[in-house]
């Protein structure tokens, strides 16, 4: 009978090891569910059923022991809820679940695999000067901030170099060994590398006693995995793009190079992201925002978006649409101070752990700061005076400008900014109208984007964390709500266990735009904990007082965000309601002018925005600039037209819709508007 590497050797497995696998494995079926000595690994499996295994087994042993289908698909296992490497021995017990590559998590571990090839490709490239920063998966891909020697510049012209050798690693097929050593032993082999972040990390970051390093060939990283079982296991890999990034995300720090890059299971599914790569620069809201003039930025205010005229259109148009939701739904619009006194914070506890977030300055004298959220002054509002059961659920909505101290190098166009506004509201009720206001709240989720801007979503309910605040039966119940709100929306969702907030449960929302990207716009938030800290209370049916749970809710998130999404989900051909130009009127020549006067007149007199070209180029340029401009109308005025009272239509997609009577054609114009605000709101 072959030995059997034991559990101290958390490396790579050894070959006896997996010789006595297969020893056991062809003793049958009968063999694996015997209890001899020797089964001392006990693995619960998703469905439920225990198996035991050999000492020493790992999951891909088990994965095989199920199937060969699946251990050929598996590319990682979940171990007691976090994720391993496929040969890493299993301990005495666990629940374990396997991981395939096309999964979101086994695409992550693919991804930082990715990471750590790109590594050792740019190590071999640009020699062992080379240091390295981060190199985590993200979405759709993952990065790694690296210093380069002195001297050297690395652009996007360089990434196909860079590329082809890490193909080279990638064909090498390279096994990913791990050794979890001591954290002394780590930090003395990254000094020997000559990777100085590594040993901060090591020193800063890292308190357990032992660090895990990962070797491929002839590169070794500290990294706490998980990885691909060998480097050919990445299939489809493509460098991206090279931006600049802060040490730690620290302006204060060196400026380090970041190179992305996206990996996938399948040289299919990379080429169809490079589809949607390409097609999303074209729907840059950057690029759409500067062509359309919707807004603009200026150095003297960074990370503020400067709303011009257009763009102010949609924003108030928007304004509007949620402000007849709310008026249908029960809230009430409040207006609330931007600047507070240090005392809000500490009470909020957002001094202590949330000031680096903030903008600080005096008021007379005092520490104080402009307000990055709303919740703790609708607190002060809820306990300004003493209130009853009978008055909840209070719903209020607060548009207030909010400050967030961004770090600059993470600003990015208008979906990260320091200054915004949110559809934010608080509902503040019983925990016996928690599910129904929830219902409420999962209702105009789907009113939103099933029926006004026509996305797809997903929610996702996140449960209790570890460290939490309040009591577990209290967390329970709240959870329990949550979920039964959501079987009775119907709304599809996954279950995050542990991603609760500290203070509550919560629902996120990942809404798909027009070429497949997820969005987290939507949440609602359960929150125990600041009406507690704030003492606000309401007098119950039995006389006594009550603290209340707080609901916090945004349907579209920050306004600025969500008018990037949409200019990126539309390429900037808003619907009608939305448009910031609905309708231009084009005189053929002068003599003409003052009829299409007359029709813009109309026009205006009708409640659409329209405008009116009377510059002097020909037609045929003022109907492609109208076309770029993605106005949905152009009504083009001849001396046939001035004749008839008539215009000659055409339509953004549809091109020459022919002429039509201008007072009947305005009708229509305006119904359709009317038509399209009605299902908005």
């Amino acid at each position: 009978m072959p030995k059997v590497q034991g559990r101290g050797n958390r490396g790579c497995v050894a070959l006896d090891s997996l010789e006595w696998f297969k020893y056991y494995r062809n003793a049958g079926p009968f063999f694996w569910r015997s209890k001899t000595p020797e089964m001392s690994v006990k693995v619960t499996l998703p469905d439920g059923s225990v198996r035991e295994y050999p000492d020493g087994t790992t999951g891909l042993m088990v994965a095989e022991s199920i199937s060969k289908g699946l251990a050929k698909e598996a590319i990682a296992v979940k171990v007691n809820g976090q994720v391993w490497d496929l040969d890493r021995p299993l301990p005495p017990e666990c629940t374990l679940t396997v991981i395939k590559e096309a999964t979101p998590e086994g695409l992550d571990v693919i991804r930082h695999s990715a990471a750590h090839i790109l590594a050792g490709a740019v190590r071999r490239l640009y020699g062992p000067g080379v240091k390295f920063g981060y190199g985590p998966p993200v979405e759709d891909g993952f990065y790694y901030d690296i210093e380069f020697p002195d001297g050297v510049k690395i652009s996007e012209s360089d990434l196909a170099r860079i590329e082809e050798e890490c193909r080279k690693i990638i064909a090498a097929d390279y096994r990913f060994e791990r050794a979890d050593v001591a954290h002394r032993e780590a930090v003395d082999r990254m000094k020997e590398l000559g990777q100085p972040y590594k040993v901060e990390t090591l020193e800063k970051d890292i308190k357990d006693p032992t660090a895990s390093l990962y070797t491929d060939g002839d590169f070794t990283d500290l990294c706490e995995g998980p990885h691909v079982p060998s480097t050919a296991r990445v299939r489809a890999l493509k460098l991206t793009k090279v931006t600049g990034a802060y040490w730690k995300a620290d302006d204060k720090n060196k400026m380090l190079t970041r190179i992305y890059g996206t990996a996938w299971a399948s040289q299919k599914a990379l080429d169809e992201y490079v589809k949607r790569l390409e097609e999303a620069k074209k729907r840059d809201h950057r690029k759409i925002g500067q062509e359309l003039e919707l807004f603009m930025f200026h150095e003297y205010s960074p990370g503020a978006v400067f709303f011009l005229p257009k763009g102010t259109v949609i924003y108030n148009q928007l304004l509007d649409f949620v402000r007849r939701e709310y008026r249908r739904r029960g809230y009430q619009e409040v207006n609330t101070p931007l600047l507070y006194n240090k005392r809000l914070w500490e009470t909020s506890g957002h001094w202590d752990h949330y000031r680096e977030n903030m903008f600080l300055l005096k008021m007379d004298d005092e520490d104080s700061s402009l307000k990055p959220m709303n919740c703790p002054s609708h607190l002060l509002m809820f306990q300004h005076r003493r209130r009853s059961y009978r008055e909840l659920p209070w719903r209020i909505a607060d548009f207030a400008p909010l400050h967030r101290n961004e770090i600059r190098g993470v600003l990015s166009g208008v979906t990260r900014v320091r200054k915004f506004s949110q559809d934010d509201a608080h509902i503040f009720c019983t925990p016996d109208q928690v599910q129904s206001e929830v219902a409420g709240c999962l209702d105009f989720v789907r009113f939103v984007y099933d029926k006004v801007f026509q996305m797809p979503y997903v929610a996702r309910l996140s449960t209790r964390p570890p460290k939490f605040l309040g009591e577990a039966a209290q967390w329970d119940r709240a959870e329990a709500d949550l979920k039964s709100a959501l079987d009775k929306s119907g709304v599809a969702y996954a279950t995050s266990p542990g991603e609760g907030a500290f203070y509550g449960p919560k629902i996120d929302f990942d809404m798909k735009d027009a070429i497949g990207r997820s969005w987290q716009l939507s949440t609602i938030q359960l929150d125990f904990q600041l009406p507690l800290r704030f003492k606000a209370e309401y007098e119950g049916a039995d006389g006594h007082r009550h603290t209340p749970v707080m609901i916090h809710r945004a349907i579209l998130g920050s306004l600025e965000r969500f008018i990037a999404v949409l200019t990126e989900h539309y390429a900037g051909e808003f619907p009608l309601w939305l448009a910031p130009v609905q309708a231009v009127v084009i005189p053929i020549g002068e003599a003409e002018e003052a009829y299409a006067k007359s029709v813009h007149a109309k026009l205006l007199e009708a409640g659409v925005r329209a405008e009116l070209d009377l510059s002097p180029q020909r037609v045929s340029y003022k109907i492609r600039e109208a076309t770029l401009q993605k106005v949905p109308y152009m009504l083009v005025c001849g001396a046939r037209e001035a004749a008839a009272g008539s215009v000659a239509v055409r339509e953004r997609k549809a091109g020459d819709l022919g002429a039509a009577p201008a007072g009947e054609f305005i009708e229509k114009l305006r119904r359709d508007i009317g038509v399209q605000t009605a299902l908005s709101g």
